[in-house]
């Protein structure tokens, strides 16, 4: 497993979405109304617009460019546009630190 630093716990309002890099890679971690984290990649697999400029509805993320919507639980394309699902990563949280297994 490749655990990597994504943020600290408190970056992330709950019910809410932010942009995480690492090398060429783009993810997006969720922060659910259970208080739980999430991981997805980070573009939408329908025109690869950044979900992180998205919209968070209780676990549902709506991209912003055409509002395909994903559960970002278990990455599952909820409707047109998208079809598509997207991958998900283990997250686990240690210390206040958010950390996702990218490997």
């Amino acid at each position: 497993m490749a655990w990597v630093r994504a943020c600290a716990t408190d970056e992330i309002d709950e019910e809410d979405v932010a942009r995480f890099d690492q090398g060429d890679r783009t993810f997006a971690i969720y922060h659910s109304p259970e208080d739980a984290f999430y991981a997805t990649d980070g573009l939408c697999t329908h025109q690869a617009i950044h979900l992180a400029d998205g919209l968070v509805m209780d676990h549902t993320i709506e991209c912003p460019k055409h509002n395909g919507r994903f559960d970002y639980r278990d990455g599952k394309a909820l409707g047109a546009p998208v079809c598509v699902n997207l991958r998900t990563y283990p997250v686990k949280v240690e210390d206040g630190v958010v950390l996702v297994d990218v490997g």
